[in-house]
């Protein structure tokens, strides 16, 4: 299962220059809403088949991944996912999601 990790602590992480790779799940107009100022990859769950045969081009193993949604319930499935199907290994959680990344680091995002 992938590891917890705040929406500070990531933030605080990424500022850092750690080399984490920020996955976001969220639908395209989800995305629209409430954007983040760090550099993403948008993989939405909804549309997993036009990327899973890319996986691998996409994430690279060897770099930790932070996984975020929403709510942090996505998120979560695909962090599983990531760990159980694929062996990744470094995989957070973005615990309460984007609506926490806008409580706790950035309320310029909005919420929804």
């Amino acid at each position: 299962m992938p590891e917890t990790i705040r929406a500070r602590e990531l933030q605080a992480r990424l500022e850092q220059g750690e080399p984490i790779q920020l996955v976001d799940v969220r639908e395209d107009t989800e995305l629209a809403l409430a954007q983040l100022a760090h550099p993403v990859v948008h993989l939405p769950l909804s549309r997993s088949a036009d990327w899973i045969g890319n996986l691998h081009q996409l994430l690279d193993r060897d770099r930790p991944v932070a996984v975020i949604c929403h709510a942090g319930v996505r998120s979560w499935h695909l962090g599983c996912w990531l760990i159980q199907e694929h062996g990744y290994g470094a995989v957070w959680n973005v615990q309460g999601g984007i609506d926490a990344w806008s409580i706790e680091v950035d309320p310029g995002v909005p919420r929804y």
